[in-house]
């Protein structure tokens, strides 16, 4: 069985893996997304390649092997069907639930969890949006415009918050931008970096292009 380190080492590798066109992980990044020195996160992975679990590639990064992927995804399965959880069934604010999914996907069986997707309804996505991988190891990959590059004057729905400090969802939750709702951009102000959106029945409200970048959005297909 795979320690709290491996596997937290395992899902930050593959989360941005999913954001390199080849795969490849820096070693500046992970040590980052880890919050640890270089050193240290060199150390882990070396030790992950000695497992067979990753592929290190000196001065260069890492790639995950068939075997680590599969360990990285099964605990962001668990991970993002925790957060449903507790989101759907306990009612916690969402941008309150990533520290404790942190804790809990590390304890929960693979027999608890399958349980506790049935009770979900097997959903594809968690509250921010984020896909959840699927039982077989698959993870839906796609990637969409934001409010920052989208279509002026059309109906769109937010499909995902990328950003899930607790300080950004509850911005996010306050104008309204949860996945599933509905808004417009109005206009798109790049030398003064605002865009400017409406909500249904509401009023305009400007987002700096950072905050817009970090919701994506999809064409509302209901209108």
């Amino acid at each position: 069985m795979a320690t709290i380190a491996v596997e937290n080492y395992l899902k930050h590798a593959l989360l941005l893996a999913e954001r390199s066109p080849d795969g490849l992980v820096p070693m500046g990044e992970l040590a980052t997304a880890m919050e640890v020195v270089p050193g240290t996160a060199t150390t882990m992975v070396k030790a992950l390649a000695d497992s067979g679990l990753v592929l290190h590639e000196p001065r260069r990064g890492l790639r995950l092997t068939a075997a680590g992927r599969r360990v990285a995804l099964n605990v962001l399965r668990k991970h993002r069907l925790v957060e449903t959880f507790l989101v759907n069934v306990l009612e916690m604010d969402w941008a309150q639930v990533h520290a404790e999914a942190e804790q809990l996907e590390h304890a929960i069986s693979d027999a608890v969890l399958d349980r506790l997707d049935a009770l979900l309804g097997h959903p594809a996505t968690d509250p921010h949006g984020d896909p959840i991988p699927s039982v077989e190891g698959t993870l839906n990959s796609a990637v969409y415009a934001t409010l920052a590059t989208c279509a002026t004057e059309i109906s769109l729905r937010v499909v995902r918050v990328t950003d899930q400090s607790a300080d950004f969802l509850t911005f996010a939750e306050a104008h309204g931008l949860r996945p599933g709702a509905v808004a417009h951009v109005v206009d798109r102000n790049l030398p003064a970096g605002l865009v400017t959106l409406r909500r249904p029945r509401g009023k305009p409200f400007a987002l700096s292009l950072a905050a817009a970048g970090r919701i994506w959005v999809a064409p509302n297909e209901a209108g």
